[in-house]
Formats: structure tokens, sequence, C-alpha cells
């Protein structure tokens, strides 16, 4: 039994009580009026008048023990029922309004007719909030009290009637409306003159959405300026946030992209999306500017456009996933699994080279700093060797780049001999792997027939992917295309150029001499290394009869064989690049010797 019904049964147990009372106090009053009737009629009769004024006494006096018991009770029973009214109301006690919700004095009689609303708002700071509070709690109180009127469980109890009294008193207040009551106090203290002001919550609404009504005129000019200004803000970070949404997409997807023409097409929508809207969006000054709705079509077009290239890639993917590939996978497996060393010696070439000159790398790079840094970071590829140099740098370095090359990427003359070396055995290992490249580019015709089916849209997006998955070695271009990057950007970012320069052989070449020529005597002959071309490579191969000079495979037994030229003598102990210390080794005798003296 929950507490509300407790509280009932005590209601109706105390009810009872008082119905009882109520009944011996009918009676009593019943025989004592009858008995004091009798006693008047038996004046004549000495002895009988005494005995019923001894009984009239008697009765009268339990009449009034009764009364009282009956009155205690009747309290009990209305104070209970108040009790579980205000518990069923879920209120602590009556809340009395009073006629008035705030007093105002002003200076003269006149003043009485002449104050109104605004006047009060405005000399009382803050007082619009609580009047609007005191009326919709007054609204409240009077709709809980008016629904209790209309029905409730205790409208059968006899004291119901005072508490009925009670909730309408507490009515005759509690009206929708806020009331000031202004008055003029004379000097000797007397009231002089008294008016009302009555504030319904619509009208105080009205004050509360409409600041202007409190406000001078110059206020108010403020305040519309203060408001125009959160707008234009809350528009322009609508579009921040939009533009960011689009760099977050593409940061999320940017992984998936493995074609080099995807991940420029991505990078180049992305750049293009920042720089055509950031500025305009710090530029646009209006809310209802018509820029807006060209800048909603710039990020919506960026977004369809990034949005393709990734669900392209996704396409992609779905494709490898498919029972149609894994078909042509198990049918090509008998026919790479015997590549499998020789990719891995591909691998370890590459490896070679990105630790020789560097490779392109994901940098969390903000293509734009804004002022509040607003926009998120895009992770883009970035050239590992990028000078960023002024406008007069840049133009003597597009007309003759390797001294410049040398002053910024080579600053450390002591390291000379190191990166000599180094490029030495670059020049060597770009050119095993564009023979190599060949040499895939044969195994592949050799399957040809088994792929006449494979869509379009995966060969020309992800031809390397598509191979590197049946089990050939890739050879990415980049890593073949090894360059030296200069970049300009003017002050506040509007104009910006880049060259790049392609480490070519050539260049390469001129590289090792310009550093050899800063050397010491000492240590150029100490650290020098003579300079192998490709004209000396294939004199060796041509020498030795296309022919390993270890296990004696050559080109007419394996035309695809790829071959190397190793210093007999590496260099790295001293041996030099000349024919006497050069000979003819395929790529496994070559990768089984490494730089061991045999």
């Amino acid at each position: 039994m929950n507490n509300s019904n407790i509280n009932m049964t005590e209601l109706h147990t105390i009810e009872d009580k008082y119905k009882k009372l109520k009944k011996v106090k009918t009676v009593l009053l019943i025989v004592l009026i009858a008995m004091g009737i009798a006693c008047t009629l038996s004046i004549t009769v000495p002895i009988l008048f005494v005995v019923l004024f001894i009984l009239v006494s008697i009765v009268g006096i339990s009449f009034v023990i009764v009364v009282v018991k009956t009155n205690k009770v009747s309290r009990e029973l209305t104070d209970k029922l108040q009790s579980c009214v205000l518990k069923s109301l879920n209120l602590p006690y009556w809340m009395q309004y009073a006629q008035f919700d705030t007093v105002v004095n002003v200076p003269s009689k006149k003043a009485v007719y002449s104050y109104d609303e605004i006047k009060f708002f405005k000399e009382h700071e803050g007082a619009l909030s609580t009047a609007l509070k005191t009326v919709q709690s007054k609204k409240a109180y009077a709709e809980l009290l008016m629904n209790f009127l209309k029905t409730n469980e205790f409208r059968n109890i006899l004291t119901y009637d005072k508490i009925e009294m009670q909730v309408k008193n507490c009515l005759l207040n509690a009206g929708a409306a806020y009331n000031i009551c202004v008055k003029y106090i004379s000097p000797s203290g007397q009231v002089q003159e008294s008016g009302k002001i009555c504030l319904s919550e619509k009208r105080l609404n009205e004050l509360t959405n409409d600041k202007s009504l409190l406000m001078s005129k110059s206020e108010y000019n403020k305040y519309c300026k203060e408001q125009a200004k959160e707008q234009l803000e809350s528009r322009q970070h609508f579009y921040y946030n939009k533009v960011n949404d689009i760099i977050d997409f593409a940061n999320d997807n940017r992984s998936i992209l493995v074609s080099e023409k995807d991940v420029n097409e991505l990078d180049k929508c992305v750049t293009e999306l920042i720089a055509r809207t950031i500025n305009n969006i710090k530029k646009i000054k209006t809310i209802d500017s018509e820029e807006w709705d060209i800048l909603n079509k710039v990020i919506d077009q960026s977004n369809s456009d990034i949005t393709d290239i990734i669900n392209k890639r996704k396409k992609v993917l779905d494709y490898y996933n498919s029972q149609e590939f894994s078909t042509i996978k198990q049918t090509c497996d008998n026919l790479t699994s015997k590549q499998k060393e020789f990719n891995e010696y591909i691998e370890e070439k590459a490896q070679s080279i990105s630790k020789l000159f560097g490779t392109n790398i994901i940098r969390n790079e903000t293509q734009h700093e804004d002022e509040y840094d607003y926009i998120h970071p895009y992770k883009k590829s970035i050239t590992p060797f990028t000078a960023e140099v002024s406008a007069t740098v840049f133009a003597s370095a597009e007309n003759n780049p390797l001294p410049y090359i040398v002053k910024y990427f080579y600053p450390e003359k002591e390291r000379y001999p190191e990166q000599i070396q180094k490029l030495h055995l670059l020049i060597e290992e770009l050119e095993t792997l564009k023979e190599a490249k060949n040499l895939i580019d044969n195994y592949k015709k050799d399957i040809q027939q088994y792929i006449e089916n494979v869509p379009d849209y995966v060969m020309n997006s992800d031809s390397d992917g598509f191979y590197s998955r049946l089990g050939f070695a890739v050879i990415n271009e980049k890593i073949l295309t090894v360059e030296y990057k200069f970049s300009y950007t003017s002050d506040g970012g509007k104009a910006q150029r880049t060259f790049t320069v392609p480490m070519t052989e050539d260049v390469i070449i001129q590289l090792i001499r310009a550093l050899e020529s800063k050397l010491t005597m000492s240590s150029f002959t100490k650290e020098q290394r003579l300079l192998m071309t490709s004209k000396l490579r294939q004199f060796i191969k041509e020498r030795d009869n296309y022919t390993c000079k270890y296990c004696g495979n050559s080109t007419n037994k394996e035309p695809n064989l790829l071959l190397e030229i190793d210093h007999i003598i590496p260099v790295s102990k001293g041996g030099y690049t000349e024919e006497s210390n050069l000979q003819t080794l395929c790529w496994k005798c070559n990768r089984h010797k490494s730089d061991k003296v045999v």
C-alpha cells in the first residue's frame, strides 16, 4: 500500500469518528431539548423538577463534552484533509499571492498616471525576467488549483468545503498577470494617489522578444549591430563547418587511395575548396548577401567531386573482394609463385632508395592558416625535399638550380663524403629498378590472356594495385622520380609558385661533381668514387656477354633475366668504379654477395 492509500485510510478513519460524534451530538441535543421542556412543565412538582433538572445538567455537560470533541475531530479531519490535498498537489503549503507583485513610489501625483511598464523595466534591471517568471509561476499554480477543483478524490469528505474555500482564496491573486502598484506618498507619509499596472504574459513576452521596446535609439542601433554581427559569425561558422566536414571526409578516406592520379585529384579538389571558400567566407559582410549562394554551390560541387573520387576507389576495392577477381588470382597464383624472391629483392631496392633520398610522405599540413584556426588541417603528400624561398631566390634557382640545391639541401659540408657515396649508389639503384620495371612489364604480358575481362575502371585507376594483388612486384613511379622542389609564397598567401628539379642521372652526376669540388683534396682522394654511367654499365654487360660471372646464367637462357653491375671490391671497402673492378652478376647472385669481397 502506498503513502496515498495510507493517508486516505487514516482520513476515512477520522471521518468515521467525526460522523459518530456528530450523531451523538445530535441525539444529546434532542434529549437535552426534550428534557428541558419536561423540566419546564414539571415546575409545579418540586421533586420531579429537581430530578429532571439534575438529568438536564448531566445531559448538558455531556453535550458540551461531545461538542468539544466534535470540534477537535473536525479540526483534525480538516488538517489531515489539507495535508492529503497538498501532498496530492505536490505542494509544501498554500501559496498566497499578494494583490501586487511589486510597489513603485513616484515623485508626484501626475507621475502616477504617466508611469508605465516601459519606464519600470528601464529603471529596474533584471525585473523583466523576474516578472515573466512570476507570471508563469502564477499561471501554473492557478491551472493546478483549477484542475483540482474540477475533479479530485476528496469531494465527499465532510470538511471538504473548508479546503475548497482555501483553494478559492488562493486563486484570487494567482492570475496570469504581473501587478505593479504605483504610489505617490506625500512628505507627511500619507498615500495621496495610487494606480495599477497589470501586465499579461503576452505583453511580457513582447517586451522580452523585442529588445527595441526598452531601448533608446542609440542603444537599439548598437543592439542591431551586435545582432547582425552574431548572425554573420553564425553563418560564417556554418560554412566553416561545411568545409571542415569535407576535409575530415577526405582525411578519413585518403588512405584507401593508392592511385597517384586519384591522390592528386583529391589534393587538387581540397586545395581548390580551401582557396575558393575560406577567404570568401571572411569577406562577406552581410547575412543576406547573394555571395552565400555562390559559396554554397562551390562547397556542394567540391563535396560531390571528392565523394566521386572516394566512391570510385571503393568500387575498385569491392571488385577486389569479388569472386571474379578471386578466380583470376587463383589462375595466376602458379605463374607468380616463383617471383616471390624477386619481389622481395625489388622491395629491398625500393627501400634502399627511400633511405638514400627520402620518399613522399604524409604530413599533417594546414593548407590554409586562418586567424582563428577554424579550418581543420588536411593531410596531403608533400615532397620531402622542399625549400621555401624568397621571390629573388626563386627566380635565380629557376635559371640555375644546381647551386641552390647544394645550398638548401646539402648545407653541412662535413657530410659531403657520405652524401657523395649515397648519390653514387642512388644512380645504381635507380638504374636497376628501371631495368626491373621493363622485366616486370614483360611478365605482365604473359598473363594477359587470363585478365581480359577486368573492368576498365580497375585498370585505369589502379593497375599497380591490381598486379600487386596478383603477386607482381610494383615499382612506383614516385620512387623512380626523385626530385627537389622550390616553393615561393607571397605575403598573405595570395600568390604561390613552385618548380621541381628531377634527379636524372645527368643531374645527379652534376650534383656529385659540385659537392666534390667543395671538398679538400685529401678528403676527395679518400672518398673518391669514380662515376658509373649508363654507357659504362652497358659496356660491362657486353664485355661479359650478358652472362652472370658467378652462376653462368644469361639472357640467352632466360630473356627476362635482371643483370646488374657489381664492384668486385666494394666501394665501401675502397674499390673503384673502373673496368677491372666491375663484373656482371644476375640479381640473385648480387643479392647474396652484397658488400662482401669474394
